[in-house]
């Protein structure tokens, strides 16, 4: 009888191809087990990395943003959202995140510089799929560098820059939903992309800066902008971001000092001034040393020839990318993207720290990502086409 049964290992088995069905869904897995694997690996290398911040002591103007004791209460957290000038930006969602840091684990700081590290893991994994979203190659190493970069520890390990990591995350999250609305004109992805914005601007208003990168993006993708579907829905947020990023101007002025003889210059100077931080910052992003927390003020003035260098090397650079945007609009895309971000810190507004540096590594937390983006994505397009090249030719 058991003759008739179909067992024992000298019964042959019939292998059947897989469908394309089953391959698609082992590709998924397989990305997604690696995915996640990078994402762990970046995590761990983070945590490694900010070791020695983990307990780092309040500095520089620290004691102004843990929440203090008239703050914090629930009366305290109305005043951080109603009255202007009770914290020492305003930023009330920034500050209700320290408010609430503060009742779970009040001034231990190895709490808030954890935070701080969580948000910008957050926005690294945002990153990677914004970055996959736009087919740019090399998604998780512009995330790493991003992460890792050493221009990035003001902002983490500084419990101050929460405003940074957190305003980032709303950033990445703001682009993210509104490339999904680009790609499908949802409703919901819309809505979804302005709240994030909102939320973002009222944790630090840097990132009003958004929309201008993102008709960059556009016109690197598709080569022209369209008034009706590219400009017109980015109007509100236009809006918002202009008006939020004046009033936080007026802040900086008449609540936390932006004026007097250290903010007294000409238009000329001001220029001189930005085109200095761009190539400052440049620099700083390929050749990362001499880091420190405050740069010398540099004397600016108009009656300096040298300073003029800085302001036409920018023009001449923006001159060469636009002559050679027929064969490739990703370098000015990317410098567009670099100094739009880099905009409300250039020297054309008074920001309080101008009082000891026009420079500091955490302005340039977000802009820092289009130079990345571009030299990864350039050298990963490059080592591609060696490869495929020596393919074809074997």
């Amino acid at each position: 009888m058991l003759q008739n049964f179909n067992i024992g290992p000298n019964k042959k088995e019939i292998k059947r191809p897989k469908s394309p069905g089953q391959i698609t869904e082992r590709k998924l897995s397989n990305s997604w087990n690696l995915d996640l694997f990078l994402a762990l690996l970046l995590f761990i290398a983070l945590l490694a990395a900010y070791h020695p911040a983990w307990n780092g002591q309040p500095i520089w103007d620290d004691d102004h943003h843990i929440t203090r004791p008239e703050l914090r209460s629930l009366s305290g957290l109305e005043r951080i959202w109603t009255q202007i000038g009770a914290t020492q930006q305003y930023y009330p969602l920034a500050h209700s995140m320290l408010w609430l840091e503060y009742h779970f684990w009040g001034t231990s700081t190895t709490g808030y510089h954890l935070i701080n590290i969580l948000l910008h893991f957050i926005s690294a994994l945002l990153l990677v799929c914004i970055l996959r979203r736009l087919a740019i190659p090399g998604a998780w190493f512009v995330a790493a560098i991003f992460a890792l970069h050493p221009v990035q520890v003001e902002s983490v390990a500084w419990i101050t820059e929460l405003k940074n990591t957190l305003s980032g995350v709303f950033f990445f999250s703001t682009a993210l939903a509104y490339l999904q609305f680009d790609r499908t004109r949802n409703k919901t992805s819309y809505f979804i992309s302005i709240v994030f914005f909102i939320l973002g601007l009222m944790s630090k208003s840097v990132i009003a800066t958004l929309p201008v990168s993102l008709l960059a993006v556009f016109w690197w993708k598709r080569g022209k902008i369209d008034w009706k579907s590219d400009i017109v829905p980015l109007l509100p947020f236009f809006i918002v971001g202009i008006a939020y990023g004046l009033f936080t101007a007026w802040v900086e002025r008449k609540f936390i000092g932006a004026e007097g003889s250290a903010f007294t210059f000409t238009i000329i100077e001001r220029c001189l001034i930005a085109g200095g931080a761009i190539w400052f910052y440049l620099g700083k992003i390929f050749l990362p040393i001499n880091l420190i927390f405050i740069y010398p003020r540099w004397n600016v003035s108009q009656a300096i020839w040298w300073q003029y260098l800085f302001p036409v090397a920018t023009l001449i650079l923006i001159g060469v990318f636009w002559l050679l945007r027929n064969r490739s609009r990703a370098p000015l895309t990317a410098f567009l993207c670099f100094t739009a971000t880099l905009f409300p810190v250039l020297g054309f507004f008074n920001v309080y720290p101008f009082r000891f540096s026009f420079v500091a590594d955490h302005f340039q937390y977000l802009a820092c990502i289009a130079p990345i983006a571009l030299f990864v994505g350039s050298t990963s397009t490059v080592v591609l086409l060696k490869k495929n090249t020596r393919i074809v030719l074997l």
